[in-house]
């Protein structure tokens, strides 16, 4: 695992009824929470384990604006901006610092590539831009290599994972939300055909609206309330370094790792631009294949499908959460897969090989999360017209930590009706049924 996360002592169960019950203590759910909370809106956030126990600690930490799909620019360009005040907000440090992001090339193609993005970008107006090798060479001292130039952002950011969503938690209870962990949301109840309130493991909470807003978890809760939701789950293995003076300053992807100055000291390590993508194959895998198929084809250099005991797993929880049975909830608190170590080795090696610096280092600590994955890989934030008072915030697709204040606070919006931060229309749940064209764009 990461470094735990704090955990966060949670409020007594409510006997009132609340306005809005939010599903999930993520990046996501407590920036919600917060934003309510700080409206003067009665919340209540469950989470089955602890607050950011799961991809929300375990992501790489960046909070970058370059390489999006444009349909996220505008919730990142807002979300940076909230990241920039979120020390102040919520009295405590979640680490946030300006520190750019570069994406090095190794090759006249490679520039190219990046050069594409950034006229995809230009409409936005960021400060990205193509460097030249002897600039790259600026950000890289005791680089054991030449690159050919980098894509730069100096205003993207990078804050510490493990430490932000407990922060906003924590303050959004001081403001008068109520939150619960340890407590399983099994499924909705439901009232004359609209959302009034959730059924927990501990008992039934009264509420107006519902967000859910659970990572990896939502495919499966909508399974129980019988919604399509389209979400395939890919794991990422991260490790970190002891300390280093390696002086390495953005956030860096290359071709065979990618890293980040960490609070402590050390690194945190991660693939590559070109390393390979290992997933499992699971029942889900081919009830979405066509959904998928555009995202598979682009990725396909890199894709590599691999057969586990996840399909049985997922077959059988399926079964469970569709016949109404919350064990599947109950049953693991915490999503704790396995790192892959050919995953972590291959970028460590590619490390060592481009910065000697690092050799001699040794691993302090290994992890792997589960991604949470949309066909179009941009999230879900929207209401459900099927279920009036349902809402989503979802399917983040690895790009959720450094979006979370902003999405949350869409999200929030959306379920107040209140106006939408951003243009809610590209994150609306009914694009996979209303034959609206899949268009995936993968990150460089």
């Amino acid at each position: 695992m990461p470094i735990l996360v704090e955990p966060l002592i949670p409020d007594s169960f409510p006997t009132a009824p609340t306005e809005v019950v939010i599903i999930g203590g993520g990046i996501i759910g407590v920036s919600a929470a917060l934003t309510l909370a700080e409206r003067g809106i009665a919340v209540t956030l469950c989470d089955k384990g602890e607050i950011g126990a799961e991809q929300s600690s375990r992501n790489w930490g960046w909070c970058r604006q370059q390489g999006r799909d444009p349909r996220e620019m505008p919730l990142i360009m807002e979300s940076l901006k909230r990241w920039g005040a979120m020390n102040q907000r919520v009295g405590a440090d979640t680490g946030f610092k300006r520190c750019g992001t570069l994406y090095l090339a190794d090759s006249e193609a490679s520039l190219s590539r990046h050069g594409e993005w950034l006229e995809s970008a230009k409409p936005f107006g960021i400060d990205a831009g193509l460097i030249n090798a002897d600039e790259v060479a600026g950000h890289l001292p005791g680089a054991a290599r030449d690159w050919h130039g980098a894509l730069y952002c100096p205003s993207d950011g990078k804050a510490e994972p493990f430490v932000a969503a407990p922060a906003l938690a924590r303050c959004a209870q001081s403001k008068g939300a109520v939150i619960l962990t340890q407590t399983a949301v099994l499924g909705l109840d439901i009232s004359a055909g609209s959302v009034s309130g959730v059924l927990t493991e501990k008992g039934l909470i009264r509420a107006n609206a519902v967000l859910l807003a659970a990572g990896a978890w939502s495919r499966l809760f909508c399974t129980h309330e019988r919604l399509l939701l389209p979400q395939l789950k890919v794991r990422s293995s991260v490790l970190r370094t002891d300390p280093v003076a390696a002086d390495l300053n953005p956030c860096i992807s290359a071709p065979d790792f990618s890293i980040r100055l960490r609070a402590d000291g050390g690194y945190t390590v991660a693939a590559g631009a070109n390393s390979p993508i290992s997933f499992e194959l699971t029942p889900d895998s081919f009830r979405f294949l066509g959904l998928f198929a555009r995202l598979a084809w682009m990725t396909k250099r890199y894709a590599r499908p691999r057969l586990s005991s996840a399909f049985a797993e997922e077959w059988r929880h399926h079964k469970m959460a569709a016949t109404g049975d919350g064990e599947p909830f109950t049953a693991q608190r915490v999503l704790d897969p396995p790192p892959l170590q050919a995953t972590l080795d291959s970028a460590r090696n590619g490390l060592l090989k481009d910065f000697p610096v690092f050799r001699g280092v040794d691993v302090a600590q290994q992890w792997a999360g589960m991604i949470d994955v949309t066909p179009d890989a941009v999230p879900v934030i929207s209401e459900v017209s099927q279920q009036p008072g349902f809402f989503i915030a979802t399917g983040f697709s690895g790009h959720g930590f450094g979006i979370g204040p902003a999405a949350g606070e869409l999200a929030a919006d959306l379920v107040m009706h209140q106006t939408p931060l951003v243009d809610p229309e590209p994150f609306r749940f009914s694009r996979f049924s209303d034959g609206s064209p899949i268009n995936p764009v993968v990150g460089i």
